[in-house]
């Protein structure tokens, strides 16, 4: 499937700014997505973390990472547009080096196990080919309210 440009994935994905936290999808395939992430110093948590020192915070690279496998998980639903992807549980999060204003964050999803509503990922975020975070995380679809 071709590259995702932010048009296509808010067609995916309800979130908005400031939480949409991915700007392109590189790859997707049936089990495999690779999205993009561009870290600029006019994200609002840089305003207090930290002032000194921009440090994107753990949480929210966790944040894209499930975003990323949300639209792999919601790009092959008919009728996603009654669905979200609800994050159901992070396991193995590590976080290997702070990502910086300026940085380009690639994350990679895999599909672990995949069932009708529930789906095992296992992924990596790196930036400039070094890995900076990686977890597993359980990923449940239910129906929008």
């Amino acid at each position: 499937m071709p590259a995702l440009d932010i048009q296509a994935i808010r067609e995916i994905l309800p979130h908005r700014f400031p939480m949409l936290l991915v700007d392109r999808i590189e790859e997707l395939e049936a089990d495999r997505v690779v999205g993009i992430k561009n870290v600029t110093a006019n994200e609002p948590f840089f305003v207090g973390h930290f002032p000194d020192f921009p440090v994107m915070p753990g949480v929210l690279i966790v944040e894209a990472m499930a975003q990323v496998a949300g639209v792999l998980v919601l790009s092959s639903i008919p009728d996603r547009h009654k669905k979200l992807v609800l994050l159901a549980s992070v396991e193995q999060a590590k976080f290997r080096k702070p990502v910086r204003p300026g940085d380009q964050l690639r994350i990679e999803m895999k599909v672990g196990k995949r069932k009708e509503t529930v789906a095992k990922m296992f992924g990596t975020a790196s930036v400039n080919g070094v890995v900076v975070a990686e977890a597993e995380m359980l990923c449940k679809l239910a129906d929008r309210p």
